[in-house]
């Protein structure tokens, strides 16, 4: 399956943005599905993830009740909302998916997206 981000911008703290990841080649409804971020200097890391049906998602400590991720099998398309952004918030954004794991951590995932750039200013 091929992963395509967008969505990313460059916006003010306190606003919101909504990324989209779009799979082509498969049908997503077999991947669960997982969005990671890159800030510079640092390394990648989880920000939230959904299972194969919607009905799990995780989520960092640090975009809990600030992001929101979903999916719409019908349009092969998950979504990351993203509100009350914060400059810290600023980085590549990634997604991923795997057939068989909920994707928590960056090893061991079938197939990664190239990412979309988000950069929140203050």
């Amino acid at each position: 399956v091929q992963l395509q981000a967008s969505g990313g911008g460059l916006v003010q703290a306190g606003d919101s943005l909504r990324l989209s990841c779009a799979a082509s080649g498969r049908t997503l409804s077999t991947y669960a599905v997982g969005w990671f971020r890159q800030a510079p200097g640092k390394e990648r890391e989880f920000v939230a993830a959904i299972g194969w049906s919607g009905g799990m998602t995780r989520y960092a400590d640090s975009v809990k009740g600030r992001f929101t991720i979903s999916r719409d099998n019908a349009k092969n398309t998950v979504y990351l909302q993203m509100d009350t952004l914060k400059p810290e918030d600023t980085a590549i954004y990634y997604c991923a998916a795997d057939q068989m794991i909920i994707p928590i951590t960056t090893e061991n995932i079938d197939y990664w997206g190239k990412g979309t750039q988000v950069t929140v200013s203050s």
